[in-house]
């Protein structure tokens, strides 16, 4: 039966680096037989500026209705004026809640081909390959009662709420060990239980879930000591898995342990393996419409589209392969150049990952 990818390509550069990665779906549709089907829809301020929300109804609709949806990235200096509540990022937030994509997958893989491009010693970064489970539906993102009120002194206040359930904190642990099972069996809990109660019951229920997984070691580990370690000894952690926020930081730090966040993809999955599959950079308005853009993470959550949600492990494999080759050319996008590659554009590296998954 076939199969229905929501392609959301949004703002910035995001239409450039998702227009590369359809040309690779289309490429394994045509050629290497994947029964998909691709629909396009709106989100962002792409969306606020036709339909006058961030996610419009036909958008979520389709979301509902697809196996799996590709993300290009939302936002833009162009939408910041507008309230927070039209804002583009409340397109990409509304598509976690209302699809339910509590466990976001962030890998963190430095490429061998790529050594040179960490700001960081080889030595430390050689051979980096993290995988980080953050929780995204929940936490302070979400939280309730949230705003600014006015004291009686006539000074503003912000306030928001950090709270789990026992329940989010099991099935996020529970994704985390098994991917954990399939890795390195390590997975270190990420929390601040010397201060914060939510947190020191994530703790407590992370050692809980654990005893169901014997063959897993599970550590914990202070959020504020977890930074310092990614950068400090990287190659210590192999799984970790901690609370939306918490998550959000250490990811981004991650990622630039590998030289670049346009490497990097992530996925958002929910219960039963639908996911949405963006890359982990954001809009780079700055760089929109130059042609400059690095579409290989975008590519590389193609490849995490076909794992997780298509169960189609060896045409993911594939895509991982092809990416592989092109970087061994020597080819790279402005974010990876280095003396003695050759630049190239954001269409050329596209084209050649789809001459490489032919060969």
């Amino acid at each position: 039966m076939s199969k229905n990818i929501l392609v959301l390509p949004g703002d910035g550069i995001g239409p450039e680096i998702v227009t590369e990665a359809v040309k690779v779906m289309a490429c394994l549709r045509d050629e290497f037989g994947l029964d998909i089907e691709m629909d396009e829809a709106l989100v962002g301020g792409a969306a606020y500026d036709a339909a006058g929300h961030p996610l419009p109804e036909a958008t979520l609709t389709l979301a509902r209705e697809a196996d799996a949806v590709l993300l290009g990235a939302v936002g833009g200096p162009k939408w910041e004026p507008l309230d927070i509540s039209v804002r583009p990022e409340k397109g990409l937030l509304g598509l976690r809640s209302e699809l339910g994509l509590f466990a976001n997958l962030r890998p963190a893989i430095l490429y061998p081909q790529l050594a040179d491009a960490s700001t960081l010693r080889a030595e430390v970064v050689s051979g980096l390959d993290i995988m980080i489970v953050r929780e995204l539906t929940g936490g302070i993102y979400f939280g309730q009662p949230r705003g600014v009120r006015v004291l009686e002194s006539g000074e503003k206040e912000g306030f928001n709420t950090l709270v789990y359930r026992e329940s989010e904190v099991d099935r996020i642990v529970r994704v985390a060990m098994d991917i954990a099972m399939k890795r390195g069996k390590r997975l270190c809990s990420v929390d601040k239980a010397n201060v914060l109660e939510c947190t020191e019951m994530w703790r407590q229920v992370a050692t809980r879930t654990a005893a169901d997984y014997p063959e897993v070691e599970l550590s914990h580990m202070y959020v504020d000591n977890a930074a310092m370690q990614l950068v400090r000894a990287p190659k210590q952690f192999d799984v970790m898995v901690t609370t939306n926020m918490f998550g959000d930081i250490l990811s981004d730090c991650a990622a630039m342990l590998t030289g670049s966040i346009g490497m990097l993809p992530s996925a958002s999955l929910d219960e039963n393996g639908k996911g949405m599959y963006e890359p982990i950079h954001g809009s780079a308005p700055d760089i929109a419409g130059q042609g400059v853009a690095n579409p290989l993470a975008t590519i590389l959550s193609v490849a995490m589209l076909l794992r997780y949600s298509l169960n189609e492990d060896a045409l993911a494999a594939r895509v991982e392969q092809a990416v592989e080759q092109v970087l061994d050319t020597g080819i790279r996008t402005a974010d990876i150049y280095s003396p003695g590659t050759e630049k190239v554009s954001t269409e050329v590296m596209g084209d050649a990952v789809v001459n490489a998954l032919r060969s």
